[in-house]
């Protein structure tokens, strides 16, 4: 018999939530290979799952939500089936502008920015300009994203910020390099959800998922629902 799905009170009540939530969204493709349909419906599916997984963070309280939305990998895949996600993309952040500013939601971009199209890049700034009145949860996409860029970038922008003195070898420690990080300010993960039973992190947040509780799960992310995120919460740690 499968467990019973806790509720949002029971979680609540249980205490030792999570401050951060991360969720590498994987199993689009092979949602819709199994379904006999083209790979883009899958990642169109996938859009509900995000709303879910939104919508429960919100309801559980989670102070950032980070979603491995577009790898630096990514672009490698066909031209147009990555010019097709980033118009899905554009569309998405037009159509749940409103939505994100009913829950409250802030929104953040981390990853090599300056790589997205420029249409997707004002998509971004204006959502972010209407959800700019938000003060509760933030919803951090890692766009562009490779945790071994983050961490290249890291130590360009570390170098570049102490130019006009030398940088000894015993100034850099972890708390600087971590300043230098996409995430600077953002707690570190508490929870990695990863959907579609891969068992490998995949080049994402490799400096912040140290300590990190991982839970994986079969289900391919178009079918992940609320109920899998407070399956993952409430899982023994």
């Amino acid at each position: 018999m499968p467990a019973r799905n806790p509720t949002v009170e029971e979680l609540i009540a249980r205490g030792n939530l999570p401050r951060h939530v991360a969720i590498i969204m994987d199993g689009n493709g092979r949602w819709a290979r199994a379904r006999g349909v083209p790979r883009l419906l899958g990642h169109r599916a996938g859009r509900e799952s995000v709303r879910e997984a939104v919508k429960g963070c919100v309801a559980l309280g989670v102070e950032v939500l980070t979603l491995y939305t577009f790898s630096v990998e990514n672009w490698n895949r066909p031209a147009r089936e990555v010019s097709a996600l980033m118009a899905m993309l554009r569309q998405t952040l037009g159509a749940e502008r409103a939505e994100l500013r009913k829950q409250n939601v802030r929104l953040q971009v981390v990853g090599r920015i300056e790589d997205l199209p420029a249409a997707v890049r004002r998509a971004i700034a204006e959502t972010q300009e209407h959800l700019a009145a938000c003060t509760g949860m933030l919803l951090n996409l890692a766009l562009s994203y490779s945790g071994r860029a983050e961490l290249v970038d890291a130590v360009r922008r570390m170098l570049a910020g102490h130019e006009g003195r030398p940088l000894r070898a015993g100034d850099v420690d972890e708390e600087l390099l971590a300043s230098f990080l996409y995430t600077a300010g953002l707690p570190d993960p508490d929870l990695l959800i990863r959907t579609s039973g891969e068992m490998r992190l995949s080049n994402f947040m490799l400096w912040q998922l140290a300590y990190t509780e991982l839970w994986i799960t079969e289900t391919l992310w178009p079918d992940f629902r609320r109920r899998h995120l407070y399956q993952a919460v409430a899982a023994p740690k």
